[in-house]
């Protein structure tokens, strides 16, 4: 995952739980984001899909336990 990519995940991040201060550390987790709850986890998915044009298999969504796992999961999808 490139910089650029970084940052248009990072502002997908920001815009949704609208906190301008959020950073996205590999080992964030749910917990550690007001607001990130189980449906807005679904409109993050959502929303990261539409931004980066492709589609996550549940299978992947399962496997995204931090935002680490997001990233890797993310830049494989980006890059095939």
């Amino acid at each position: 995952m490139n910089d650029e990519q970084l940052e248009i995940l990072t502002e997908v991040f920001r815009t949704l739980f609208n906190n301008s201060e959020l950073t996205l550390d590999d080992g964030l987790v749910a917990s550690d984001v007001p607001g990130w709850d189980s449906f807005n986890h679904i409109n993050l998915i959502i929303n990261i899909e539409e931004e980066f044009g492709i589609k996550f298999t549940n299978e992947e969504v399962g496997k995204m336990q931090k935002v680490g796992d997001l990233k890797k999961i993310l830049a494989i999808k980006i890059s095939s």
